[in-house]
């Protein structure tokens, strides 16, 4: 009887032993597929990240380029403008050349009793080839060339009635040089010394440009509303008008 008692025990124990051992492997397999639910998730996600970052960036760079593109057309379109510019003034400066009377040398041409300002300034085609080659240089995109041309002249002959002309791309070979401190320097010359020479309105408008960019918007202003006051009727003026507008 104590036997059977102790096999009827030994019994039930290994019932209950094998129960809990399903229901520990029912667990285990629950606790996996909860963790495996998680972690697909969690990919699912982890990639869906990755996506819209990969999206986001090549919108980005779509954008960028577009942007680029931009710059670069109106970078050409202002390469363009000023180019189309320079050569109407330089245009303009052969067709009034050509008005000229081969005797216009200036004052010191005509005061004979002058002779120091006579010697350099007496012989007018001496003059329109010194201008001419300055000039040529120019044309050339030899501005280097042309600084030296046109300063060397505006010394030679500073009372030629060239001397405003040559002073004026004096500047200009400076702004191609992006050298605008001394395109500023070469202009202001201008707007003082030959302030009632056609090229005036034109130096102050070179002035304004430079000094906007130079990063002197106030002076630049300042230079327009000048330009405006002095030459009301003068194209440059126009340009000048419009410009400040957009301030």
């Amino acid at each position: 009887m104590r036997a059977l008692r102790i096999a009827l025990l030994l019994s039930a124990l290994g019932a209950a032993s094998a129960q809990a051992g399903m229901f520990d492997d029912e667990e285990a397999r629950r606790q996996i597929k909860d963790l495996t639910i998680k972690n697909e998730a969690r990919f699912d996600q982890q990639g869906k990240t990755q996506l819209d970052l990969a999206n986001q960036l090549s919108r980005q760079s779509e954008e960028i380029a577009r942007l680029r593109g931009q710059v670069e057309t109106l970078t050409y379109e202002l390469e363009t403008a000023k180019k189309r510019q320079q050569d109407f003034y330089l245009d303009l400066d052969t067709r009034l050349r050509k008005l000229e009377p081969q005797g216009a040398g200036g004052s010191a041409a005509v005061d004979g009793g002058n002779a120091a300002n006579s010697a350099g300034a007496g012989d007018p085609a001496r003059e329109s080839r010194d201008y001419e080659a300055a000039l040529n240089n120019f044309k050339a995109n030899k501005y280097k060339e042309a600084s030296w041309g046109f300063s060397a002249f505006v010394q030679k002959y500073p009372d030629s009635s060239l001397a405003p002309n040559a002073q004026f791309w004096l500047g200009n070979a400076f702004i191609a040089q992006r050298n605008c401190a001394k395109a500023i320097e070469a202009h202001s010359v201008v707007t003082t010394k030959y302030a009632d020479s056609a090229k005036a309105p034109d130096s102050w408008l070179a002035m304004a440009t430079c000094q906007q960019e130079m990063g002197n918007p106030t002076a630049a202003k300042r230079s327009l509303e000048t330009l405006v006051a002095k030459y009301p009727n003068a194209p440059a003026a126009d340009t000048a008008r419009d410009r400040l507008k957009k301030k």
